[in-house]
């Protein structure tokens, strides 16, 4: 005997309804895209903060370039350990992650503080077109902090994520076979 699957109207296509199944399933999936999204964000702009900091050279620079690096996949390490597979979450991993996030945001800060030190000193550097990536550097930093006070909060909100997709109905309804009649059993001897 086959099931068919019925369509009704406004139910929801197959292309939309099993990425929403795997999301009722794994809720964390959702902050950890948009941490992987900072991070990727982050290395792929990395030449502006390489010229930024061989241009200006003040001190701490070059090693908040490097601790964010380090942290953005140390952060993403803990992330995955906090979520392991069909355990509880790992609460301790969690809080590593957390404080890691928190550096990351404060060597964003830190690195944007020293541009604006060498921006507004008595012999100032000057963005035009020779050094526009410094100014590039800037906005990067600024839309990274962004980026991953994004993913924390959303990590933070994962149980509240975890009880907004349950509310989402992706069950399929599913037609009986109306023609089938009575199940006659018999033995054979």
């Amino acid at each position: 005997m086959r099931v068919k699957e019925k369509k009704a109207r406004g139910a929801m296509p197959e292309f939309i309804r099993k990425p929403i199944v795997s999301l009722k399933r794994k809720p964390q999936i959702i902050p950890m895209i948009v941490l992987a999204i900072g991070f990727l964000f982050y290395s792929l702009n990395l030449t502006h903060i390489s010229d930024t900091t061989a241009k200006l050279q003040l001190p701490g620079m070059g090693l908040s370039g490097f601790c964010t690096m380090l942290f953005s996949m140390l952060s993403f390490v803990c992330f995955l350990n906090a979520y392991p597979h069909r355990k509880k979450t790992n609460i301790p991993m969690l809080v590593l992650m957390f404080l890691m996030l928190a550096v990351l945001i404060v060597c964003d800060v830190f690195y944007l503080s020293q541009i604006n030190v060498a921006l507004t000193r008595e012999d100032p550097i000057k963005i035009d077109a020779t050094t526009a990536y410094i100014g590039e550097a800037m906005s990067m930093l600024r839309v990274h902090a962004i980026i991953v006070a994004c993913g924390a909060v959303l990590t933070m909100l994962v149980p509240v994520l975890r009880k907004l997709l349950r509310g989402i109905n992706t069950s399929l309804d599913v037609e009986e076979n109306g023609q089938m009649g009575e199940i006659v059993l018999s033995e054979d001897n």
